[in-house]
């Protein structure tokens, strides 16, 4: 199969819609994406051989150390089909659950997807999650088996599972191998037969949708956009119609790989366009572009706000390292559109961000290169959900932070309820029956893909799943199992907060919403554990777990206690009881008017070993 090289391939300015294909890769994770698009690269001949490295589309460090794509990348490919040079705009995506929102912003850029199945393994629960969300984009969904080469593999089995998934018959799913190239090549052809051609009006004011955006720190914001009417020129003056923010464009251009220059960018082109802006907020995901002259009206739409999950703080070790975090996080949220985050304090860790995850993962993701790029030290403390509280005089209360928790009487508390899918071999299924009725889940149904896989559906508490039910799930299945959730809404449940006293004073940094049934084991653990990391004190502390003002759980820390009778050689036994009633008194007064100092180090082993659940949960789903 000839490939054009770029040289020859078509100026972005003066290219005919009818020889675009915009497509994105969907499927789920360790399924091949990333290794596909690696052969797409070296078969249309736009990266050189020596150049090519595996994962050449995933540019962070921690992407290519475990093995995970976090942002969706774009590439310009250009591919002859009947004689006809065509381009084509593919989007590399995440594949994790918590990375759904990068994935459905690429569907919004795209006519058709790829949906990438891996042969040895079949369908699994993200897989259908992505299927659906190309479904609702009425996107064309090209059906691939990969690692047809793996001596595993069984694509007669998995090619029926997908065709009857998707309404198609077992011979139209295309068998690729990644790792070797065989049948990429057919791949593009089928994409460049069945994914139509973008439509729009080229004479129209111009319209562009921004799906990414990146912070580079000597160009500034680089956004990447679809064009869906008119035309963007290099120098023209353009407007981003949420903010009505006006900019002039510095360069525009595609990305194939690497950013290439040109004059402009037309209908159905995907292309960046630098302004030269450095103020993160000023290029909004899911903002539309549009000219500053005779420009549209009327935004484009479709485009939801990413809702948090699960919430988190994060606090600097050096509280001088405070405006540094804020500069990092207003970075760091260009890169990634799905993270929010406002002020907080703490009497115990001082001034940090509560911050909105999509998910374990994300917030793994996002504390690693907070670290690791901007070079801070953080504490993260144990994360939580956001919870509805309603009390007996009718106001109501959202908490994201056990320290805002209401005091009173309280008539209501609701938690978000998620949609969990599960898919593993159906030898597993009284093993994961037992695990989501131990986490209080409710099942939905129950169906066979196949004689051996099977699909349940359970509703489940997200606060359930957010530590480490995902650690359980795949222990119970011996690693077969795959999970995918999406919010349902909100239930009543009968949660309490558990706060830990000090000698007395709450520290707000360890407290927790819990359900009932599991207040007196958390207490115990955490009581148990800060019994351990608290040094001695002259004075006796008590570590107390409290449910209100009722107490749950003690331990004690010693006090030090120095040899008061050292100094006597014999003699009247009085004499030894003056010196032992004198150091009493000592004790009780200082225990007063004494104050525990939690080291720092006390408050980092607690909350992250607290947090170890929720973390290994994110690599396991690698």
């Amino acid at each position: 199969m000839p490939a054009t090289t770029l040289s020859n391939a078509p100026e972005p300015s003066r290219t005919d819609p009818a020889v675009i294909r915009n497509f994105c890769i969907i499927a789920h994770i360790d399924h091949g994406k990333s290794t596909l698009a690696d052969r797409m690269l070296q078969l249309t001949e736009v990266v050189e051989q020596r150049q090519m490295r595996a994962q050449y589309l995933d540019r962070m460090d921690i992407e290519r150390e475990r093995g995970i794509t976090i942002k969706s990348q774009a590439v310009r490919l250009p591919w002859d089909h009947d004689d006809t040079s065509h381009i084509l705009n593919m989007i590399d995506t995440p594949g994790h659950v918590d990375f759904t929102y990068e994935v459905s912003r690429s569907l919004a850029a795209c006519e058709g997807c790829v949906l990438l199945v891996d042969a040895a393994q079949g369908i699994e629960a993200q897989t259908l999650a992505n299927l659906y969300l190309a479904m609702e984009n009425d996107l064309t969904i090209i059906p691939v088996l990969n690692k047809i080469d793996l001596p595993a593999a069984q694509p007669e089995k998995f090619a029926a599972e997908l065709a009857h998934l998707i309404g198609c018959e077992p011979e139209d799913v295309l068998r690729v191998s990644a790792k070797t190239g065989e049948g990429v090549a057919e791949l593009l052809d089928e994409v460049v037969r069945k994914v139509p051609a973008p439509t729009g009006d080229a004479d129209g004011p111009a319209r562009a949708m921004i799906f990414d955006s990146v912070y580079d720190s000597y160009r500034g914001v680089v956004t990447y956009v679809k064009v869906v009417d008119g035309r963007l020129g290099k120098r023209e003056r353009i407007q981003m119609m949420s903010s009505g923010a006006t900019h002039e464009l510095l360069e525009i251009g595609a990305n194939s790989p690497e950013m290439k220059a040109a004059d402009g960018l037309a209908v159905g082109e995907v292309g960046y366009l630098i302004t030269g802006v450095k103020d993160v907020r000023q290029s909004r995901v899911g903002d539309t572009i549009t000219l500053l002259k005779n420009g549209a009206t009327e935004a484009l739409g479709g485009y939801k706000d990413p809702k948090p999950m699960v919430f988190s703080g994060l606090y600097p070790l050096d509280g001088s390292d405070y405006p540094d975090l804020r500069e990092a996080l207003d970075k760091l949220q260009l890169n990634d559109a799905a993270l929010v985050y406002e002020p907080e304090t703490s009497a115990a860790l001082g001034f940090g961000f509560r911050v909105g995850f999509l998910g374990l993962l994300h917030l793994e993701v996002v504390r690693e290169r907070l670290e690791r790029e901007f070079g801070l030290d953080l504490i993260a403390t144990a994360p939580n959900v956001v919870y509805g509280v309603t009390m007996e005089d009718r106001t109501e209360h959202t908490v994201t932070n056990p320290s805002e928790f209401p005091t009173g009487k309280i008539a209501e508390v609701r938690e978000p309820v998620v949609r969990a899918t599960l898919i593993a071999p159906s030898e597993f299924i009284g093993a994961i029956m037992e695990l989501c009725q131990t986490r209080r889940g409710t099942m939905n149904g129950m169906d066979y893909l196949s004689e051996d896989r099977v699909e349940l559906r359970y509703s489940l508490p997200l606060a359930e799943i957010v530590f480490d039910f995902f650690d359980a799930l795949k222990s119970k299945t011996r690693g077969y199992a795959s999970l995918d959730y999406e919010p349902t809404g909100e239930q009543s449940a009968d949660l309490v907060k558990v706060d830990i006293l000090l000698h007395g004073d709450k520290v707000d940094a360890f407290s927790a919403i819990v359900h009932k049934d599991k207040a007196y084991a958390y207490g115990v653990r955490m009581a148990g554990k800060l019994r351990e990391l608290i040094p001695r004190q002259q004075f006796e502390v008590p570590i107390q777990a409290a449910v209100g003002s009722r107490v749950i759980a003690r331990e004690t820390v010693r006090a030090i206690r120095k040899d008061v009778l050292s100094k006597c050689y014999g003699g009247d036994i009085s004499r030894k009881r003056k010196l032992l009633e004198k150091q009493k008194e000592g004790k009780k007064r200082m225990k007063v008017v004494g104050r525990v100092e939690v080291p720092q180090e006390a408050f980092i082993a607690a909350l992250s070993s607290d947090s170890d659940g929720p973390a290994d949960g994110g690599k396991a789903k690698k």
